[in-house]
């Protein structure tokens, strides 16, 4: 909205417009780096292609935004069972993007099992089995504080065994325990490889969009950590700036493959770089 008004009332594309389109970025979270190099890049692309209205600059600008995104790659379907590790801080969201991951896979047909590798937190176990009973999705745990690989290597077993299609992996979110985390997350990734050669098959990342720059710096913190393949976007809901986005997408080169818009099972929804670009613009 912010910058279809600046268009609105802009007559050129003068010092006066570019900084004030700095700015609107900057408060809209899209954070120093990345609102330099789209400045810079847009001004070249309206010189180049001679734009002179809102409505060009917009067509361009909405093109520069959704070429940010890395496109996912182009996966091989593995072996069954396929697995997916699920990373990020505690309250960003995890526990119902695991079950809403587990529904979408159930819907396509797949058998999903899920397991509670989180096991600092008695409450965190209970939460995701009664998630994962509710979409009708199997479940692994072992007693609280137990050594989270062993719940993975065991869940990966029960999978192999039990002739799963997929197996969702919940990790533990606890930050002031960085060294401990990532050491953890890196016993689990070996032991999972260990059982079934390329496991985990994709790392995700779920980041709460309404954090800003904390999602910024959590992104540095698990990719330096573990690595992630991908990032889901949580509590897209419209009361976040959604600037951060372009941020991490920008500096990370990270593809988001997910999108949460709201607590229903079927908020969560593929990314698409056209219609968030858009969206960021109208």
């Amino acid at each position: 909205k912010q910058v279809d008004s600046l268009l609105n009332r802009s007559t050129e594309f003068d010092a006066r417009f570019w900084e004030e389109l700095e700015e609107i970025l900057i408060m809209a979270d899209v954070g120093m780096q990345a609102t330099s190099k789209l400045i810079d890049r847009m001004q070249s692309r309206v010189r180049e292609n001679k734009a002179q209205t809102g409505e060009e600059f917009k067509v361009l600008f909405e093109e520069e935004l959704a070429g940010l995104f890395p496109a996912p790659p182009r996966r091989i379907k593995p072996e069954p069972p396929e697995v997916w590790l699920m990373v990020g801080v505690n309250g960003v969201g995890k526990t119902t993007t695991i079950a809403k991951l587990a529904h979408r896979a159930q819907m396509q047909g797949r058998r999903v099992l899920v397991a509670a590798g989180d096991t600092f937190r008695a409450a965190a176990i209970e939460q995701l089995e009664i998630w994962s009973k509710r979409v009708g999705a199997g479940f692994y745990a072992k007693k609280a504080h137990s050594d989270p690989a062993a719940v993975a290597w065991e869940a990966l077993d029960l999978a192999i065994r039990d002739e799963y299609d997929l197996l969702i992996v919940d990790t533990a979110g606890r930050l002031h325990t960085k060294r401990d985390l990532m050491d953890e997350l890196v016993k689990i990734r070996r032991v999972l490889d260990k059982k079934h050669q390329g496991a985990p098959h994709r790392t995700m990342l779920v980041l709460d969009a309404t954090t800003g720059q904390n999602a910024i710096s959590q992104t540095k913190l698990f990719q330096e950590g573990v690595q992630v393949d991908e990032l889901i976007l949580t509590k897209l809901d419209g009361t976040a700036k959604g600037g951060v986005v372009l941020s991490i997408a920008s500096e990370y080169k990270l593809p988001i493959t997910y999108i949460g818009l709201g607590e229903k099972m079927e908020d969560l929804r593929p990314f698409s770089a056209q219609d968030f670009a858009k969206a960021l613009l109208s």
